[in-house]
C-alpha cells in the first residue's frame, strides 16, 4: 500500500526577550538605517542567560504547540528528526532531549546539521519514512540558539545583526488523501563553498584546550563566518532554481503558488526572488524583521504565523525552500 504524507500541526517559540536594532548600536558601530538597509531586520529575539530557554527546551515548546493542533499525544508519536546548527551539547543531540523531555516512549532520534537548510531537509526525511510505511506521526523541530556564540563587537557586527534564537515544529503524518500533502522535495549541496559560511572552530581540529593554550584575542575561529556579498550572489540563484525544480517535477509554473515561506536569511533575498519570479508580496511570507534569521527555526516559525494569520487554506500550493551554510539548499512543495 502507498501512503502520502502531510503536515497536520505547526508550533514555534520565541523568547520573550526583544533585542531591537538601536539596542545593538549600544554594543557596536551600527545603527538601525544600516541593519535595515542591508537585512530588513528591525529586532530579533534572543535568550537570557539563566531564563531556561536552551535548544533543546525551546524545540520541545514548539513541539507541544504541533502536537496540540495536530489533535494527537506524545504518544502518537513514532519518530524524531531535530534540525540545529546550534545543539545544547557537543554530544548527544538535542532529539534525544526532546523524547525524555516530552516523556515519548523510546523512539528513535535523529539529528540533522544542514543549518539554514535544515528543516527543509529534516521534512524530506520525515516524508519519506512516512510515505513508507515505516512511520505514521514523526516530529520535526528546527531550533537555534544564536546568541550565546555571536561576537557582539563591531568586529562581528555584519554576523551578529542578522542573527536571532527560537523553534518551529511540524508533525509530519500517514495520509490517504491523494489531493492533500508533500508532494515533492529536492535537496542539493556544493560543498566547494563550505567554508564561505561557516564555524570553525571549536572542532575536532581546533579543541578547546587549543583555543586557550592560543589565549588569542584576535582569534575569531570560534565565531561565525560569512562571506555576505558571495554567500548572497549564490543564495539568489539557488533559491530560485530549486524553487523552479520543485514546480517542475509536479508540472506547476510559479503563478501556480498560492505561498512562499522562503528560507528567513535576509528580507533583500527574498525581495529579489519575488520579483524575479513575479509573485505579488501577498503570496510570500516574510518575518525576519521581527525574528532576524533563526536559521533551521526561520520556515516553521514563518508557515506557523502564516497558518496563524489565516494565510494558508485548505487546497493552497505552499512552497518552502532554503539556502544556507554547506552550501545547502532546499525546496519542498505541498497541497495544503
Amino acid at each position: 500500500m502507498s501512503y502520502t504524507s502531510r503536515i497536520t500541526g505547526m508550533g514555534y517559540y520565541v523568547p520573550e526577550n526583544v533585542v531591537t536594532n538601536n539596542d545593538l548600536s549600544k554594543m557596536m558601530d551600527t545603527s538601525d538605517e544600516w541593519i535595515q538597509e542591508r537585512t530588513g531586520i528591525v529586532e530579533r529575539r534572543w535568550v537570557v542567560p539563566g531564563d531556561g530557554n536552551t535548544t533543546s527546551t525551546m524545540g520541545v515548546k514548539a513541539a507541544k504547540m504541533a502536537i496540540e493542533n495536530a489533535g494527537i499525544t506524545k504518544d502518537d508519536i513514532d519518530f524524531i528528526v531535530f534540525a540545529t546548527l546550534s545543539p545544547d551539547y557537543y554530544f548527544p543531540g538535542p532529539g534525544v532531549q526532546v523524547q525524555r523531555d516530552l516523556g515519548i516512549k523510546e523512539v528513535g532520534a535523529l539529528d540533522v546539521r544542514n543549518q539554514c537548510s535544515g528543516f527543509v531537509y529534516a521534512l524530506s526525511v520525515a516524508d519519506q519514512y512516512v510515505k513508507s510505511g515505516m512511520y505514521k506521526n514523526v516530529l520535526v523541530i528546527g531550533s537555534e540558539l544564536h546568541s550565546g556564540g555571536l561576537d557582539k563587537t563591531t568586529r562581528g557586527r555584519g554576523v551578529t545583526v542578522i542573527f536571532g534564537d527560537g523553534a518551529g515544529a511540524a508533525i509530519v503524518s500517514r495520509s490517504n488523501d491523494e489531493k492533500r500533502g508533500i508532494l515533492s522535495t529536492h535537496l542539493h549541496s556544493q560543498g566547494e563553498h563550505a567554508e564561505e559560511l561557516a564555524l570553525i572552530g571549536p572542532a575536532t581540529t581546533h579543541w578547546v584546550d587549543k583555543l586557550i593554550e592560543e589565549n588569542d584575542p584576535e582569534n575569531t575561529s570560534y565565531y561565525p563566518y560569512m562571506n555576505g556579498n558571495f554567500v548572497f550572489k549564490h543564495a539568489v540563484t539557488r533559491f530560485e532554481e530549486v524553487i523552479m525544480e520543485a514546480l517542475e517535477a509536479n508540472s506547476l509554473k510559479p503563478e501556480n503558488i498560492d505561498l512562499l515561506v522562503p528560507h528567513q536569511a535576509n528580507l533583500r533575498i527574498s525581495q529579489f526572488i519575488m520579483k524575479k519570479m513575479q509573485l505579488d508580496p501577498s503570496r510570500v511570507y516574510n518575518n525576519i524583521m521581527r525574528y532576524g534569521n533563526t536559521t533551521a527555526a526561520s520556515i516553521p516559525i514563518a508557515f506557523t504565523e502564516a497558518i496563524n494569520e489565516g494565510k494558508v487554506k485548505e487546497g493552497d500550493l505552499v512552497c518552502l525552500a532554503a539556502f544556507g551554510s554547506g552550501f545547502t539548499w532546499a525546496s519542498a512543495l505541498m497541497r495544503w
